[in-house]
């Protein structure tokens, strides 16, 4: 497969993208036709839209339990788990796996090997239970402001959150391990097309602010640069740390990314 813009390319080779988008990023039902570099890109360009539709399920859940009198607390609990569950929380998991590798204070090598363990550390835990109490707290923020703030914040995020895993998988990152999904999608995503899935995300996100007022066109063009800045961040120093990407660090900055997102549109 060449390395097409989104929306060009072969009907095929589109196909097989999705499924490995939806196939690793969720468990909706998918079979997963290709494994290898050239399904890996189209997958990563497609990753946004698996975590669109996290965010409308999440979104949808959380304003039903809303409009159903459970009140804002609740909704944000609900808005926050369906993720989790729609992932079996694989990407909770990585945040909690690279947690502990950065905290470990040990060489990349034995940092790496700390993340393959089926155990959770002390940093784990913390990173985990700080996350989902920050996500909470600000969707909270938001079902206050009415359950369209709450379910746009929602699908805001679980797509922005994917969409920085594009870019983790864009040309000059390497993987810190020869097997595994980092391996398969290292470096795979050429940055022009990120930055045109990007341009394309961030176009669609304004206008979706929009049919709330123009702030909050504004305020989702911001919370997406938030979270792919808080990403970045992240995974430059998993990549300093442990030479590398791998899938927990994908995780890591998935959950970065959504926590940075909400959080950014509390601000406002």
């Amino acid at each position: 497969m060449r390395n097409l813009p989104p929306g060009t390319g072969d009907y095929p080779a589109r196909m097989d993208g999705l499924r490995f988008a939806f196939g690793t990023l969720t468990v909706l039902p998918t079979r997963i036709t290709r494994w290898d570099r050239d399904a890996a890109r189209a997958g990563m360009l497609c990753a946004p839209l698996a975590g669109l539709t996290v965010g409308l399920v999440s979104a949808a859940l959380g304003t039903a339990f809303l409009l159903l009198g459970s009140g804002p607390l609740l909704a944000a609990v609900v808005t926050a788990a369906t993720p989790a569950v729609l992932t079996r929380g694989l990407h909770l998991d990585g945040l909690a796996d690279t947690a502990d590798g950065l905290g470990s204070a040990k060489p990349a090598e034995d940092a790496l090997r700390v993340m393959k363990q089926s155990d959770i550390g002390p940093f784990g835990v913390i990173a985990v239970v700080l996350v989902l109490l920050a996500q909470v707290a600000a969707l909270f923020h938001l079902y206050e402001e009415g359950w369209a703030h709450g379910a746009a914040g929602a699908v805001l995020a679980a797509t922005a959150a994917r969409l920085a895993l594009t870019h983790a998988s864009r040309h000059g990152v390497p993987p810190a391990r020869p097997e595994g999904l980092g391996a398969i999608v290292a470096a795979t995503v050429p940055v022009r097309s990120a930055t045109l899935v990007t341009a394309a995300f961030l176009i669609l996100a304004a206008g979706a602010g929009l049919l709330l007022s123009p702030y909050d066109a504004v305020l989702n063009v911001l919370a997406a640069g938030a979270a792919l800045g808080a990403a970045a961040l992240l995974l430059r120093r998993c990549v300093r740390r442990f030479g590398g990407v791998t899938g927990d660090v994908f995780g890591a900055v998935e959950e970065t990314a959504a926590t940075a997102a909400l959080m950014a549109l509390t601000l406002g």
